[in-house]
């Protein structure tokens, strides 16, 4: 009972903050656990958000991290649609949009991020989306079954992960699709252009049309609705609905008001230490705002998926909880789009490898491909192969020189390379 006058705020009611509130009562902490957050929905999973839940395979019930009871039964004091507003380090309290103080004794800002929004003429228009809420999931999956029914089109502006995954979404009500995408293949950052031609060839077998190397530079409507999508390079799309998907900026601004440290662009975010910690002792960061230095890497991170808000809350719970933390979790991201599985571990960003190994058929969309450089594996993706990320983050945890032949060869066990 040694913690009973505790108490632990936790600032962001989406996975990280939920499974950090489970840890701390899983480790055992008496003392009183609040979890802030700004929307009214209880914490939920994001993923469903452009997968099942948006295709309509799942259920609303089923993106949600516990039951509503789950909260009472562990006595975790919620405080949904009311956000932070401000952070007083020395007072140590929490400030809510009502004026209500919080204080604590340990805080972990969990406070994820947001769409970024195109800078062009219309984005104001009825038909212009984002998709990161629960609420534009649901409001997004209207639009999409309407689309359907009526040969609708939509086009969406980035053809990153979260681009392709409403893409296919799209595609399965029947939407027409135009997927506008400044550089060459899609996700072209993270697979570069060895692997994003696997993904032009999968959407367009499915009706999906892309438009490389252009940008959106105005959305046209009338009396509030979406008609076009014009495009730098002066081609215009039809469009009845948009979607930008262009990325998000992590939510700092609480951060930056009370002067904790933040990252450097690009990367951005909260800056903490391996164990989650902030330059203030009694506050940490955890899941899509935190940038970690990471030991693995050498360089500081922040990673924008499900993996990393999973594991980065209970770590952050954990640390809070004065146990020795090292946050060296391989970033990790999976995706699903019409039936084919990919999961992606590692960090790869361009410029950063020199070559890139593949085992297996990509024209089959069944393979692993791995990013090297100086014959060491930086990174892995797995398509329709399953049961080998394990291995292939073993791989990435090594550092050793592996040999390219062994690696590429599928009748060789990874777990034997990675042994080497």
């Amino acid at each position: 009972m040694v913690d009973a006058h505790r108490t632990f705020v936790i600032v962001g009611g989406g996975l990280a903050g939920a499974k950090a509130a489970e840890t701390l009562r899983a480790e055992g902490f008496r003392g009183r656990v609040i979890l802030i957050g700004d929307e009214r929905d209880h914490p939920y999973e994001r993923p469903p958000l452009s997968k099942g839940y948006l295709s309509g395979t799942a259920g609303r019930d089923s993106v949600f991290v516990h039951g509503p009871g789950w909260y009472t039964a562990a006595g975790v004091e919620l405080h949904l649609g009311q956000p932070a507003v401000r952070l007083d380090r020395e007072a140590k309290a929490v400030e809510l949009g009502d004026a209500t103080p919080i204080h604590y004794d340990a805080l972990l800002l969990a406070t994820g991020a947001e769409p970024r929004r195109l800078d062009v003429p219309g984005t104001g228009l009825a038909g212009v989306h984002h998709l990161r809420r629960l609420a534009h999931a649901d409001r997004l999956r209207g639009t999409l079954a309407g689309l359907g029914r009526d040969n609708g089109h939509l086009v969406i502006a980035g053809g990153g992960r979260i681009g392709l995954e409403v893409a296919a979404a799209a595609r399965t009500y029947g939407a027409e699709v135009t997927v506008i995408e400044p550089h060459p293949t899609p996700l072209h950052p993270v697979l570069g252009p060895e692997l994003g031609a696997v993904l032009t060839d999968l959407h367009g077998e499915h009706g999906v049309r892309f438009r490389f190397g252009a940008g959106v530079a105005e959305i046209v409507g009338q009396d509030s609705q979406v008609l076009a999508v014009r495009t730098d390079d002066g081609d215009e799309h039809p469009a009845h609905a948009v979607l930008a998907a262009v990325g998000a900026a992590p939510r700092v601004a609480l951060a930056r008001s009370a002067g904790l440290e933040l990252a450097e662009e690009p990367v951005g975010g909260i800056a903490v230490d391996a164990s989650l910690r902030t330059g203030d002792p009694y506050v940490y960061a955890a899941g899509d705002v935190a940038a970690v230095h990471h030991p693995l890497f050498g360089a500081r991170l922040r990673v924008e998926h499900w993996a990393n808000a999973l594991n980065g809350g209970p770590a952050a719970a954990r640390a809070m909880l004065g146990r020795e933390v090292v946050y060296d979790r391989v970033p990790y991201f999976f995706s699903d789009q019409y039936g084919v599985s990919m999961e992606y571990s590692g960090w790869a960003p361009p410029g950063s490898y020199d070559e890139v190994v593949v085992r297996g058929d990509p024209g089959r969309r069944e393979f692993l491909a791995f990013w090297l450089n100086g014959g060491r594996v930086l990174a892995g993706l797995n398509m329709n192969v399953r049961d080998v990320t394990g291995p292939v983050q073993e791989l990435i945890r090594s550092g050793r020189e592996v040999d390219r032949e062994r690696l590429a060869d599928p009748s060789v066990p990874l777990a034997s390379v990675a042994a080497g």
